[in-house]
């Protein structure tokens, strides 16, 4: 899944002439600029760990949120400095809630979405995305005392009482491939998934990667389960766990900026960030 290098002549040639963050005069015009800078105005749920959280105080890193005294940082909160530091920008952080953050980018009212989501065919025909920025596989988080703790397979989580987060290829793809599966109504936020299997309401939730491996740090009863590599597992496409940054569709000279700095991080890059990410994560907080 590597990326083909951009030249640094065209990555400097962006940093230099990119006319504004922002899809739209009017958005360019408005942005903030302090001493001369341009600022990166970056949309996330800011309740995602590890990916974006709240937090009361700039420990770590932290970012401000706008309009907030409280601020931002996770895995995608670290990407979005690397970014705005290497593309010479200040950043601002936004708060949205999920069903909130593509129609943000499609107005123009923030520059870009970094809030971990995947780069699928219904997305793309709204919004373009970067190169990946993660690439998140499939999990299934349990109790470790329930009834499908022992499971190997898909197969193993037949008739399993099951949700995950709303508008998420968990919920809307991996779900419904569980055989008789009592899906339950689809919840609002991760969090609000782990309280629902912490809680017993659900026997699993399905998820990536990064997040159960947060989960089960916070949550000490949970056990991931990954069925990578035994012949039944999930089926997802390679762009549903693709993560990308989204940007208002025709915004080429932000994606382009936005790729050249992906092009110079690697996956193992992308993976120390993100265990950088969980390690101070306020899950279990």
């Amino acid at each position: 899944m590597r990326k083909k290098l951009l030249s640094m002549i065209l990555a400097a040639s962006m940093v230099v002439g990119l006319a504004g963050c922002g899809s739209s005069g009017d958005k360019q015009s408005d942005s903030k600029q302090e001493e001369g800078k341009k600022t990166l105005t970056v949309a996330m749920e800011c309740g995602y760990a590890p990916y974006n959280w709240t937090q009361a105080d700039d420990s770590n890193g932290a970012v401000p949120i706008k309009d907030s005294k409280d601020y931002a940082y996770g895995y995608d909160v670290m990407m979005a400095k690397t970014i705005a530091d290497k593309l010479g920008y200040d950043l601002e952080i936004v708060k949205l809630d999920w069903d909130s953050l593509v129609p943000a980018v499609q107005s123009g009212s923030v520059d870009c979405v970094i809030a971990g989501q995947s780069i699928t065919s219904e997305r793309k025909e709204m919004v373009d995305f970067s190169e990946p920025y993660y690439y998140a596989s499939i999990v299934t988080l349990v109790t470790e005392d329930g009834k499908y703790a022992d499971a190997k397979s898909v197969a193993d989580l037949e008739g399993a009482t099951c949700t995950s987060q709303l508008g998420t290829i968990w919920y809307d793809v991996c779900l419904p491939q569980i055989k008789d599966a009592n899906i339950q109504p689809a919840q609002e936020s991760a969090p609000a998934m782990l309280v629902a299997l912490n809680s017993g309401r659900t026997d699993l939730v399905v998820t990536d990667m990064p997040t159960g491996m947060a989960a089960i740090d916070a949550y000490p009863n949970f056990k991931l389960l990954n069925f990578e590599g035994t012949g039944d597992d999930f089926e997802v496409s390679e762009e549903e766990i693709n993560i990308g940054i989204s940007m208002q569709k025709g915004n080429t000279e932000l994606r382009d900026a936005i790729n050249s700095v992906l092009s110079e991080m690697t996956t193992e890059d992308y993976d120390a960030m993100m265990n950088d990410a969980i390690a101070v994560q306020p899950l279990s907080e």
